[in-house]
């Protein structure tokens, strides 16, 4: 196997986005689970998306999963390094995404890294590095309040300053709308004061192929899927990968029950919880009960999962509103709650699968990484998509064989759910 093009993305849903946009593109790309092990054939490939699950943890664990990701894509051949992030920016003023791309621009030998998580077709832009989300800037929107990492700053050359060990400098709009040569120029412009890694903005979709075309020229580069796109279609310029906008295939059909596990407290997928009381059961889990009480807990949630089973299929939300996930981040501390909901879900994917469920979808990134890890799932085929970044997956190289679909926690319309069951069944 010989690929173009390797990704590195920091959290599933995450991965998945990227992997859905670069196929959409006319990549033929994989998303793998962590490094994949040696027995796993990838053949006819342009992309490999290695998924980790470091959005959140340590930074020294983050740059050293990383790093092994990056050096792992280098082997398999690829020319360019995306490091995926949110196209929120969510991290701390500690990382993880500074000393993330700090690590892997030192191994790549980089110059200046463009850094953008701009997706103008999702209602994220950059301008004057300032990061927007729809019409309201970033530390304005419901991403303030985001449980693990809450963003009160929109600024992203001071917030990646405050991370990073490197100067940041901005690539702004003009340079931009002038095309890759003027990106160029500024780059070097940058690069001669001394600047490691640049923001640059994106306002519009056509934005994108110009930031690709300049950053396929360096080792590295920083974003999110709106990058993404941009890398592939200036790929897809080049010469490599399929025809842009084929229909993927996953495979056979895959037969069995169909769950749905809602982690994400996000008001979409509250709303869509919500909206799915109409045509499926569901259960509402206590935040509180799966942190005091989970054996009893679960084990009640898979009986009244069993009793429904076979007519069809259920949800079961493991989260809550944000003020009850705020009480028990009070009482239990945030990371330690966090980590508690996110462990008793993957106990819940685990006992479903094991009661015949074959088509699973996961509502939230930290609760769609600890349901994957506790299936042992490594890589997945790419199929078609069900909403903006949310694609159908075919697990490969795992028994049982499963269909599932992982949703970042804002993604998808009211809708949602009930377009996964139809592209499941």
């Amino acid at each position: 196997m010989s690929i173009v093009l390797g990704c590195i993305a920091d959290d599933y849903t995450g991965a998945s986005d990227l992997a859905n946009t670069l196929t959409k593109a006319g990549l033929r790309t994989v998303q793998t689970i962590g490094i994949p092990p040696a027995g796993l054939v990838l053949s006819d490939v342009d992309a490999v998306v290695v998924a980790l699950k470091s959005r959140s943890i340590p930074a020294a664990d983050a740059v050293a999963q990383s790093r092994a990701a990056g050096a792992w894509l280098t082997a398999q051949g690829a020319g360019h390094l995306l490091f995926k992030i949110c196209s929120t920016f969510d991290s701390t003023d500690a990382g993880n995404i500074g000393p993330v791309m700090d690590a892997l621009r030192a191994d790549a030998h980089a110059g200046v890294v463009l850094v953008t998580p701009a997706f103008p077709e999702t209602g994220r832009t950059v301008y004057f590095g300032t990061l927007f989300v729809g019409s309201v800037l970033l530390n304005e929107s419901p991403l303030k309040d985001h449980p693990l990492n809450p963003m009160h700053d929109a600024n992203l050359v001071r917030v990646l300053g405050r991370q990073s060990e490197t100067k940041i400098g901005l690539v702004d709009l003009k340079s931009v709308a002038a095309g890759p040569e003027a990106i160029r120029g500024r780059l070097r412009d940058l690069a001669a004061q001394g600047v490691g890694a640049a923001v640059i903005d994106a306002v519009f979709d056509s934005d994108l192929q110009a930031i690709g075309t300049a950053a396929l020229d360096g080792s590295l580069s920083v974003g999110a899927s709106g990058l993404g796109l941009g890398l592939a279609r200036a790929l897809r310029a080049a010469g490599h990968g399929a025809v842009a906008g084929s229909a993927p295939a996953v495979g056979l059909s895959v037969s069995g029950g169909i769950a749905a596990i809602a982690g994400s407290c996000s008001a979409a997928t509250l709303e869509q919880i919500d909206r799915a009381e109409s045509f499926m059961p569901v259960l509402r889990l206590s935040p509180d009960a799966l942190i005091t009480a989970p054996d009893a807990t679960l084990a009640d949630a898979l009986d009244w999962a069993k009793s429904y089973l076979a007519n069809g299929p259920v949800l079961i939300a493991t989260s809550g509103t944000p003020d009850e996930v705020s009480g028990v981040q009070a009482r239990f501390g945030r990371i330690a709650s966090g980590v508690a909901i996110e462990q008793a879900s993957a106990r819940l994917a685990a006992d479903l699968v094991a009661a015949g469920v074959r088509r699973l979808i996961i509502a939230g990134g930290e609760t769609s990484g600890a349901c994957v890890d506790r299936l042992g799932i490594r890589a997945f085929a790419v199929g078609p998509e069900i909403a903006a970044g949310v694609p159908l997956l075919r697990t490969a190289g795992h028994a049982p064989a499963m269909l599932l679909a992982l949703k970042s926690g804002n993604f998808g319309g009211p809708d949602f759910f009930a377009k996964a069951l139809d592209a499941m069944t």
